[in-house]
């Protein structure tokens, strides 16, 4: 009587026969059509695929491929549109760029300048120069502010005239609106010194001398001085 040794089978499939596993047993194209022809080959002759199930299947599969390409190359465009928005921003390096901030760079030589962005009308409008500590340098008072872009300016000295020392400085604005009293948001302008990317090219930041990184998103204007 001759005997099947299954087990030797068994060895001999695990080991010779084995598919190896590629891209991380993610089905490819290849295997797509391999598993549609053993579909076709082992169906019922009695109960043939429809053709609108069949082309359902390709079908969805095409979108799916489809799909995993467009998101490739969109990947790959936003990289190249990160690494074109890095060089333009290297070209800031040196000049003074607009952002939201509640501290002011004084370098002992040139006017700090700031905007107060005021969306109607305001009163009493004061704005505060502190030391880190919250100790009171300066107060600029102006009576009446129409509604809109205020600029102003701190000439670097106390509320003696006596010239202050380079560094930051705290900056505090409150306004009487519509009789109450509010604080308001200040931008301040600040030189960059230089430009950093996050990883993989993203995240781009401009370091401000004075006040640490900022968002390229948060820069409201750009200027020369």
């Amino acid at each position: 009587m001759t005997t099947i040794n299954s087990l030797s089978g068994l060895e001999r499939w695990d080991t010779e026969d084995k598919v190896p596993e590629k891209n991380n047993g993610a089905l490819t194209q290849e295997d797509f059509f391999a598993l549609l022809t053993q579909q076709l080959a082992f169906q019922d002759p009695t109960k043939p695929v429809e053709n609108d199930q069949m082309i359902a299947q390709m079908t969805n599969f095409t979108m799916a491929d489809g799909i995993s390409s467009l998101n490739k190359n969109f990947q790959s465009f936003a990289d190249s549109m990160s690494s074109n928005q890095a060089l333009q921003a290297s070209s800031l390096v040196g000049r003074s760029v607009l952002v939201p901030s509640d501290q002011m760079v004084f370098n002992g030589q040139d006017l700090s300048r700031g905007i107060i962005d005021f969306e109607q009308r305001a009163t009493n409008v004061k704005v505060r120069i502190e030391r880190p500590n919250g100790e009171l340098v300066q107060t600029v008072t102006i009576p009446e502010v129409q509604a809109g872009k205020f600029d102003f300016v701190w000439d670097g000295t106390n509320a003696n005239e006596e010239p202050m020392e380079p560094g930051v400085y705290n900056i505090k604005v409150e306004a009487n609106i519509g009789g109450e009293n509010q604080s308001m948001p200040a931008l301040v302008y600040a030189p960059v010194s230089s430009v950093s990317l996050g990883q993989s090219g993203k995240g781009i930041t401009l370091n401000l001398v004075g006040l640490g990184a900022f968002k390229l998103a948060d820069v409201k204007e750009i200027s020369y001085g």
